[in-house]
């Protein structure tokens, strides 16, 4: 068993949204994940660590993270990254390219971050407005990736080292801008992270196709790899076109 991996999660809620996990399953999942030979470390340390090592994302800053995350982590000592869309901080997730289908809910405000942040979780920049960054100007999208890092770094007194592209929508120019201001770029293209991995647009595995427990608890064996590699398929077959500027 060896690899690297990063998780992806985006809200811990009962709807069965395509971004929602179960509480219940998200305390499971972290039982198993501590009874695993796997090292749970943080994001930034990722690359360098030595294998088998996971990292945990959470994407949009949900007030459920604070209230179901947080308590699960703590108890077994897992650090994690949280990604903030940092002009819905204390609001809800309708910014105008939000789906349909996917539930408004609350987002963290700025004292629960700084409180969070004190008691050692990572944030990180997710833009401001969540757009897609391809159907923006290139001055636009630095301005969004810039306003998200510097508006995090004044509220917790922490270098913001880690980004995640919205839609996972991004093109050689974003790419080299992240590249400039951060040490780590999360996309949302599914698989594992090796040697070939480039650090500003790290593969990470959607935790939507991870329900069953066993998949969870066999993440770096041949079975799990094997469905999640025709699940990486089918998702590319059927993406979206992502819009471009």
């Amino acid at each position: 068993m060896s690899g690297r991996a990063i998780l992806t999660y985006h809200s811990l809620d009962d709807s069965g949204s395509v971004i929602s996990v179960r509480p219940a399953l998200f305390e499971r999942q972290m039982e198993a994940l501590a009874g695993a030979r796997v090292k749970v470390v943080r994001l930034t340390e990722l690359v360098s660590a030595p294998p088998p090592a996971l990292a945990l994302t959470f994407d949009d800053g949900f007030q459920n993270f604070a209230d179901v995350a947080a308590r699960a982590l703590g108890h077994h000592g897992f650090p994690a990254t949280v990604f903030l869309v940092t002009d819905y901080c204390g609001r809800r997730n309708d910014w105008p390219t939000q789906p349909e289908g996917i539930p408004r809910l609350p987002l963290m405000d700025w004292s629960c971050i700084r409180t969070l942040s004190g008691a050692g979780i990572e944030f990180g920049a997710h833009t401001a407005t969540h757009p897609y960054l391809t159907a923006i100007r290139e001055a636009e999208a630095r301005e969004e990736i810039l306003t998200s890092k510097q508006r995090i770094e004044d509220a917790i007194g922490q270098p913001v080292r880690a980004f995640a592209y919205p839609f996972g929508a991004t093109s050689g120019p974003v790419r080299r801008m992240v590249k400039e201001y951060f040490t780590v770029g999360c996309s949302t293209r599914l698989g594992w992270v090796s040697p070939s991995s480039r650090p500003e647009a790290l593969e990470r595995l959607d935790v939507y196709y991870l329900s069953h427990l066993y998949l969870f608890r066999h993440l770096f064996q041949s079975s799990a790899r094997w469905y999640l590699g025709l699940r990486s398929l089918a998702r590319e077959w059927n993406a979206p076109q992502v819009p471009s500027s």
